[in-house]
């Protein structure tokens, strides 16, 4: 074979060897892409609640007795009771936060009538704190169950040891007897900076 033949197969060689790297560098760019992908997530946006309840013992039934004794207009909201100078009375409004209601601000409102303070005292049960004059409160969290708080101390309010047979007698004359009610009232927690704030809403 002459010289000149061997320089131009030797040449053809490295044209096709390059020819064909050049389609394998194509070809592999074409499949090497790497590629990946994740479920799709779904986000559903529903809504939560908050559920309460207010109740105290009823007075006006005898344990064991489902006959009504004749309290006021037969509304197991209302209660009386009788009134002995230096006695405890027991009263006991329990606020429950049903369960899977979400977290908020808790309020209790106290109100009392006019001659009040003259005859009966009581006490805040713990975990309430001072809001405004007859005003409290508390922060619940989450819970599944139910969330039950005593809104009186020991469950009591006591009669004034100095109240007098006369001022009881002048009650039966015709004066208001003194009243104190209760009234609960919950609002979300989350939104609210303070309970100041949560009270406002409520209102």
């Amino acid at each position: 074979m002459h010289k000149e033949e061997k320089r131009y197969g030797k040449k053809a060689l490295i044209l096709v060897s390059a020819l064909t790297m050049a389609m394998t560098a194509t070809v592999g760019g074409t499949v090497a892409w790497l590629v990946a992908s994740t479920k799709t997530v779904t986000n559903t946006f529903t809504y939560g609640d908050i559920d309460i309840t207010l109740e105290e013992t009823d007075t006006s039934k005898i344990p064991g007795d489902e006959t009504d004794q004749g309290d006021d207009d037969n509304d197991p909201n209302t209660n009386t009771y009788e009134m002995v100078p230096g006695t405890d009375i027991k009263k006991d409004p329990t606020v429950t936060v049903l369960g899977d209601s979400e977290p908020c601000w808790l309020f209790v409102e106290l109100g009392e009538s006019a001659n009040f303070a003259d005859f009966m005292t009581y006490e805040m049960a713990a975990g309430w704190t001072e809001l405004e004059d007859g005003v409290w409160y508390r922060k619940t969290a989450y819970s599944a169950d139910d969330q039950k708080f005593g809104v009186l101390l020991n469950d009591t309010v006591s009669v004034k040891s100095d109240v007098t047979k006369k001022d009881l007698n002048d009650l039966d004359a015709g004066k208001s007897y003194p009243e104190l009610t209760v009234t609960a009232y919950a609002v979300q927690y989350e939104g609210f900076a303070t309970a100041a704030d949560a009270w406002a809403q409520a209102k």
